[in-house]
This record gives C-alpha cells, sequence and structure tokens, in this order.
C-alpha cells in the first residue's frame, strides 16, 4: 500500500464536500481542483491548485475541456510497478494523481424536468468526468476513485487510521461502485436520447426498442412483503420521489410501508386544496379535504377509524402543529409529507417508531410491472378529468353539489383496487369498496364499511356497471348521483335503472383500472 500524495477533486453534488478535502488537506494530500469546485474549497480556507497549473493549459470551452489532458490521464494510469510507465511519465513531467473525487452533471435529474430544453439535456451529459472515473477505475491498484459523497467519512477515517494509506480491498470496492456509476449514467443518457427526435428537438411519445434501467441500491429492507423475502430499495438518481425521500424520524421503513408510502403519496398529489389520505394495504380508507390539514384529517378518519389504525398518511402540504395534534391521537405507520414544521416535528417526536418521511414531488413516466420473461411497461395514468369528458346521460342533471362531490369521488377511485366503488360526499370519502371480483359486491362492501350516513352520498365507479345491479345497490344505499365511465353494452339498461331510481349518472369515457 503506497500513501496518497496527490487528489483530484471535482464535483456537481458538493454535499460534504468542505469537510472530506480539510481531512485529506490535513494527511498532507496535495489537493487539485477544478471550477466551481475550487472555488468553494479556497472560499472555505482549503488550499488547492488549479488543474491549469497542473496542465499548463487553461480550461477552455465553458468548461467542456479542463481534464482532458495527458497529465489528468497520464498520472492517473500509469501503473507504479512497471518501470516503463515510471519512465515515461518522468519524461514527461506528469505528477502522479492517486485519487480522483469525482461525480458527474446531474443528467438524470435535468433529464426529469418538465419541458427541459433539448440544448440543456445536452449540455449535461458529463465528459470528462466519466474519462477521470474510468481511467482511475481501471487503475484501482494504485488509485482510488471516490463517486458518492456518502463514501467520504468511512475512507478519510481510513486515510486517517493508516497514515494516508487505504487497502486494495477498499480501493477494488470504490473501482466496482465506478464502474457501475459510469455504466448507469450512460444507460440513463441512451434512454433519454432514445427517446428525442432531433428534426423536432423533443421527446417522442412512443416507448423505446430497448428499455435500459439503471438504479443504485439505497436501502437495504428487513424483507419484502413476508419475513421470508428479501427485499431492497433503489433509486433512479432523480433525487425526487419516493424511492429519494428522507426520512426524518422512526425505525427503518419496511416494504410494505413503502408500497403504502407511494399510494398515500399519490393519492394525496390529485389534490389543489389540503388533504389527507390514509392508505392501509394500497387502498384509501380515508380521504379527504379541507380548510387546515388537521381539518382534513378529522373528516378522512371519521370514514374508517378501524381501519385507520398502523395505516399511512400522505399529504399535499407541509405538516403543521394543528395537524400533527390530531395525527398524533392515533398510532400510524407512516405520515409522508412535502415537509413537517418544526412545531410538527416536536410533537411527533415521542412517537419514536413512527416515520415521518418528506418527500419531493417526482414526474412519473411509466409504469412498470414485472411478468416471467420480461417486463410490462404503460404510462402513468396521469390523465386529468376534463369538463368536455364529462357527458349527463339521465334525465335528472347532479345538483352543482352531487357534481362538486362526484369529482372529488372520480379523484379517489382512481387510487381504489379495481373493482372499485367510493361513496362520498363533497370533499369526504364515506365508504371504500375495493378489489373484488364483481362491481356489484363493491358497492355492497362500500355501504357495508360506511360508518357515516349513506343517505345524499354520491359514487364513483372505476369501470363501467356491466349490469343494472350495482346502481339499485348503490340507490339502495342511499347515493343520489353516480359517475362513471360507460361503455358497456347494457348502458341503456343501467341508465335505465338510474331513471327508474331518481339518480343522476354522468359518464366520463375515461377508465381507470387498477390491478
Amino acid at each position: 500500500m503506497s500513501r496518497i500524495q496527490r487528489a483530484i477533486l471535482s464535483v456537481t453534488d458538493k454535499t460534504g464536500l468542505v469537510d472530506f478535502a480539510r481531512r485529506l488537506s490535513a494527511l498532507g494530500i496535495e489537493l487539485i481542483s477544478t471550477g466551481g469546485t475550487a472555488k468553494l474549497l479556497r472560499d472555505s480556507g482549503i488550499t488547492v491548485r488549479d488543474i491549469s497549473d497542473l496542465t499548463g493549459f487553461p480550461e477552455m470551452l465553458d468548461g467542456r475541456v479542463k481534464t482532458l489532458h495527458p497529465k489528468v490521464h497520464g498520472g492517473i494510469l500509469h501503473r507504479r510497478e512497471d518501470p516503463n510507465h515510471v519512465a515515461a511519465v518522468k519524461e514527461h513531467g506528469i505528477q502522479p494523481i492517486d485519487m480522483v473525487v469525482v461525480n458527474l452533471y446531474a443528467f438524470e435529474k435535468t433529464a426529469a424536468k418538465p419541458g427541459v430544453a433539448f440544448e440543456e439535456l445536452i449540455e449535461n451529459i458529463d465528459i470528462g468526468g466519466p474519462s477521470m472515473i474510468r481511467s482511475a477505475a481501471k487503475n484501482f491498484q494504485d488509485v482510488a476513485i471516490v463517486t458518492s459523497p456518502a463514501d467520504y467519512g468511512a475512507i478519510a477515517a481510513e486515510l486517517e487510521h493508516e497514515k494516508g494509506k487505504l487497502s486494495k480491498e477498499t480501493k477494488w470496492r470504490l473501482a466496482q461502485k465506478a464502474f457501475a456509476t459510469t455504466a448507469a449514467y450512460d444507460s440513463a443518457i441512451a434512454s433519454t436520447l432514445e427517446q428525442i427526435s432531433p428534426e423536432k428537438m423533443q421527446r417522442e411519445s412512443s416507448f423505446p426498442n430497448t428499455l435500459r434501467f439503471s438504479f443504485h441500491k439505497t436501502l437495504d429492507l428487513r424483507y419484502g412483503e413476508n419475513p421470508h423475502q428479501k427485499a431492497a430499495m433503489y433509486s433512479d438518481g432523480s433525487g425526487a420521489g419516493v424511492a429519494n425521500a428522507r426520512q426524518l424520524q422512526g425505525k427503518e421503513l419496511s416494504y410494505n410501508n413503502i408500497v403504502d408510502l407511494q399510494a398515500a403519496w399519490d393519492l394525496a398529489q390529485e389534490f389543489d386544496e389540503p388533504v389527507v389520505a390514509i392508505i392501509k394495504h394500497t387502498n384509501p380508507c380515508g380521504t379527504a379535504t379541507g380548510k387546515t390539514l388537521a381539518e382534513a384529517y378529522k373528516r378522512a378518519l371519521e370514514c374508517d377509524p378501524v381501519s385507520a389504525f398502523g395505516g399511512v398518511i400522505g399529504v399535499n402540504r407541509p405538516v403543521d402543529a394543528g395537524a400533527a395534534e390530531e395525527m398524533h391521537k392515533l398510532f400510524l405507520e407512516v405520515i409522508a409529507a412535502p415537509g413537517f414544521d418544526e412545531a410538527a416535528k416536536a410533537k411527533f417526536a415521542s412517537k419514536k417508531n413512527l416515520r415521518l418521511v418528506e418527500v419531493k414531488a417526482a414526474d412519473q413516466k411509466w409504469i412498470l410491472k414485472n411478468v416471467s420473461g420480461g417486463m410490462l411497461v404503460q404510462d402513468a395514468d396521469v390523465r386529468p378529468l376534463q369538463d368536455a369528458d364529462l357527458r349527463v346521460v339521465t334525465k335528472r342533471p347532479p345538483t352543482p353539489e352531487e357534481m362538486r362531490a362526484l369529482l372529488f369521488a372520480w379523484k379517489v377511485c382512481k387510487h381504489v383496487k379495481s373493482n372499485a366503488i367510493v361513496y362520498a360526499r363533497e370533499g369526504q370519502t364515506v365508504g371504500v369498496g375495493a378489489g373484488q371480483m364483481s362491481r356489484v359486491d363493491s358497492a355492497k362492501i362500500g355501504a357495508m364499511k360506511a360508518q357515516l350516513p349513506l343517505k345524499g352520498t354520491v359514487v364513483a365507479s372505476d369501470a363501467f356497471f356491466p349490469f343494472p345491479d350495482g346502481v339499485e345497490e348503490i340507490a339502495k344505499a342511499g347515493a343520489t348521483a353516480v359517475i362513471q365511465p360507460g361503455g358497456s353494452q347494457r348502458d341503456p339498461e343501467v341508465i335505465g335503472a338510474a331513471d327508474r331510481l331518481g339518480l343522476a349518472m354522468v359518464f366520463t369515457g375515461v377508465r381507470h383500472f387498477r390491478h
């Protein structure tokens, strides 16, 4: 093991860099850096040498060319035990580089931005970074390649303990991670560019001929859906969505927690007004809006307080003290929110096992499902309902109050497992029938589950009623209006039953199966 004497630092993600660089410098390691990284280090009082001083050539082309130079790659790639390599670098005045600290332009985050310009996308393709990473990883026997801020602490500690040296095992582990990093990066670029028309300079809607995915593991889970199944969570690197959420407190998330967390988060994002979705086994057992989150929570809980016990909550506003005061009264597994204010965090602090998770909204483009031997891919079900979609098909149109309740119920119904029936009032679910083999059974179960009065409620159905019996069942329960896609061969019979029973019925022409 030879001592690390010189390191290049050139990073986009500057998390933890200053502390890491300070610890390297304290060990007598010379630091060489580029652009914004060098400025950050100097501003933090750390001595750093410019890359142009090493190469004898200025950075150029708006930073496109700065590390693509023999004095960089020669310093990284030469084998220290090879006399010819040592003689060559000495002849050309190339100084050895023993550590490379690099992370790449945030291509995945840029590609995930809605409406990102083609030029911005192309400019976020890193060239020098992957080149240095591959050079250092190839020569891992002599050079340490550091690609993740998560490794800074352990590497600095080993260097300090071993007087500036890293073991071959550590260098090999870092090289493996480095090659995985560049593979993922190239895969993300290839997959994104394959979907772009160079003529139109915009993304095409068709699916790529070759589907490439590359994710990095963020979390080993205790187990999967059941204790005998192993599980882990992987991130797409975008920094958004459930896989990249930040857990503020509580015991580690389980596989089932994360699945329910996603369901809760997705439902909450359907609404602009304050909303609370309480999820159990991926189905909403209560959803409501309110003037405040506290009011929305209390109304959501009224729907099914028994099922809500041990549930997962999703909201679309930062959780405040008022909401925390109410939520604190019930045993909950997870609360997913865009944020938590200090008063809310203080209130929840006594519930050591309750997971508080901050989620940054993500633009989910595709839904994937494993099948044996392959993968199913579909567009995410994000089509908003338009006024033009709505068609009153009964003699009686819904009242304005009924229409508001129908549109609320329709948003919730989209997130209930098929066959799905949702009884609701304006801004509040009353009964949810989920996952049944027949629609009429879902109608019966939704009514049976109701804890609040059903008289005067409205109903949403995720797909058409194949027979009049479903409409007859919801009318018997006390519903006065129904929203459904329509499209059954027996639509005239179903509409006739609604007219006979005095129900208002609205067709959407849009189906929301959720299997």
